[in-house]
């Protein structure tokens, strides 16, 4: 017979048959079905399996068979030990008097349908179907990229999941609290502020895995400056005036005595600038170094500045010390 011949042939009696057991396990599962044999067409429960496992199709015969096949919708896998498939996947794993098993290995969304075990038996024909329904895990599939804004920004980020059950997606903050901030692939932050940058995890769960991916959000602001600290320093000693501010991106620093910006190169001076702050050193403070000084920090969004002062302080001599213990001694006498 040709193999349209039987195909059209297994299409017409599936309408009569019946089969007495049929039941779809992944691999190393015993799950049995109860048969029927008064029945010709019998529908089993849907079977669920998840992606990537192996399903075995098996088909209890029993009787005296003529002709055996399965069936997957409208073509034929296997006519009795003839694989009709062209799928690598399918293989015939028995078939004897008992029993008519194959198994698809590597199950995908595009193996989901019914499939049909047909059996052309001296005394009738009976088929039985059964319907699988594949299980994916969540894959996240489109994200919104990191991002950088300026701080009062309205945001949006997207998260978008493909998965069967689908996917629920929830957004939270990566913090030391982790409070969720959205249970929607959408999370809206309107006029963030710079206590919102940080990293974003989003999350797409259903009944099979999990799937966590994250994006960083960076909020630029401009420079705010700690307020300056007055230092005194002894004539010919060692002195620093320290600059702190907190910017992003990171602040450039500017120093100024008076109105004259101050550089690297000035005698006995040395400007040391990180991102977060500035400290000017003065080697051996001379009588022109006191005075006031200012700190300007800068970055693309502004600019912060603060003020210093640099006063002289009198290191106490041995006549000093004499003179302010005579007094001390005078003020208890006094007293008494």
């Amino acid at each position: 017979m040709s193999i349209r011949g039987y195909f059209v042939a297994f299409s017409k009696c599936t309408i009569f048959l019946s089969l007495r057991i049929l039941f779809l396990v992944p691999a190393g599962l015993q799950v049995r079905s109860q048969g029927d044999s008064q029945s010709y067409n019998k529908v089993m429960d849907n079977i669920t399996v998840r992606q990537g496992e192996t399903v075995f199709l098996r088909c209890a015969l029993g009787d005296v068979v003529t002709h055996t096949a399965w069936l997957n919708r409208s073509s034929i896998l296997y006519a009795g030990e003839d694989k009709w498939s062209i799928d690598p996947r399918v293989s015939l794993v028995t078939l004897n008097q008992e029993e008519f098993t194959i198994k698809i290995e590597n199950v995908d969304m595009t193996d989901e349908g019914q499939y049909v075990c047909a059996i052309q038996t001296s005394s009738r024909p009976r088929t039985t179907s059964v319907h699988i329904l594949v299980q994916v895990p969540p894959k996240i599939t489109n994200l919104s990229r990191d991002v950088v804004v300026n701080e009062g920004s309205n945001i949006t980020l997207m998260c978008q999941a493909s998965g069967k059950p689908e996917p629920s997606i929830s957004w939270k903050l990566i913090s030391s609290s982790g409070d969720l901030v959205s249970d929607d692939e959408y999370l809206e932050i309107p006029s963030i502020s710079r206590q919102k940058a940080g990293t974003y995890e989003c999350t797409a769960v259903n009944d099979i895995d999990t799937d966590v991916q994250t994006v960083d959000i960076t909020v630029n602001y401009a420079p705010a400056v700690s307020e300056g600290r007055d230092v005194g320093v002894t004539l010919g000693q060692r002195g620093v005036l320290e600059c702190e501010a907190d910017a992003v991106p990171e602040a450039d620093f500017e120093w100024y005595k008076d109105n004259r910006r101050i550089f690297n190169d000035f005698d006995g001076m040395e400007i040391v600038s990180t991102g977060l702050g500035s400290k000017l050193t003065f080697f051996n403070v001379s009588d022109g170094d006191y005075g006031n000084y200012t700190c300007v920090a800068i970055n693309t969004l502004g600019s912060s500045n603060t003020s210093f002062l640099l006063f002289v302080v009198i290191e106490p001599t041995s006549s000093t010390l004499l003179q302010g213990n005579s007094k001390f001694t005078a003020n208890i006498r006094s007293e008494f």
